[in-house]
């Protein structure tokens, strides 16, 4: 039994002194990362120890490149989830501070815009609030406040005019 358990030691000594740097040119080629090629050249004679008792001289070299290709696609599969996850992660990252960026931006016109609101004549002032912030009808106003529809319309109109042209000043 240990004679046989020698005999493999030295059947993948020989095979590692004889395929290590043709395998480890095919790693390489495959993962473009020389250290970890070499790591992988390694894990494979690791575990072509640890199938020692299936190991023939005959089959051994095509044992090492199947063994190597299993490890190589389990490499590349972490490799590009890896990848994967930090592409969304980026993405992720980017749309969050794009979308703080932008409840900044949008907070801060509708400071503009409720500067600009207190300016207005007082009916159209009262109107524009009703309408923008209390989300009235303009239907709605004009029963509240007992004008014409027609009226309210105008008052919206004009408040959304001047509110607009100050907030293009501003942006």
């Amino acid at each position: 039994m240990e004679d046989k358990m020698e005999s493999s030691f030295s059947l993948v000594a020989t095979a590692f002194s004889n395929y290590r740097q043709q395998l480890l040119g095919y790693i390489s080629y495959k993962i473009e990362d020389k250290d970890d090629a070499e790591d992988l050249v390694q894990d494979t004679f690791v575990r072509l120890l640890e199938c020692s008792k299936m190991l023939r001289e005959d089959t051994i070299k095509s044992f090492i490149f199947t063994i190597a290709h299993n490890l190589v696609t389990d490499y590349l599969r972490r490799f590009y989830k890896k990848q994967e996850i930090c592409s969304y992660m980026m993405e992720s990252c980017s749309n969050h501070e794009l979308s703080c960026d932008t409840v900044v931006v949008a907070e801060d016109l509708e400071r503009q815009e409720k500067i600009r609101m207190k300016i207005l004549p007082p009916q159209r002032k009262q109107i524009y609030y009703m309408n923008r912030f209390m989300d009235m009808t303009a239907e709605d106003i004009s029963k509240r406040l007992n004008l014409s529809k027609r009226t309210v319309e105008n008052h919206l109109f004009l408040g959304r005019k001047e509110i607009r042209e100050y907030i293009k000043q501003c942006i």
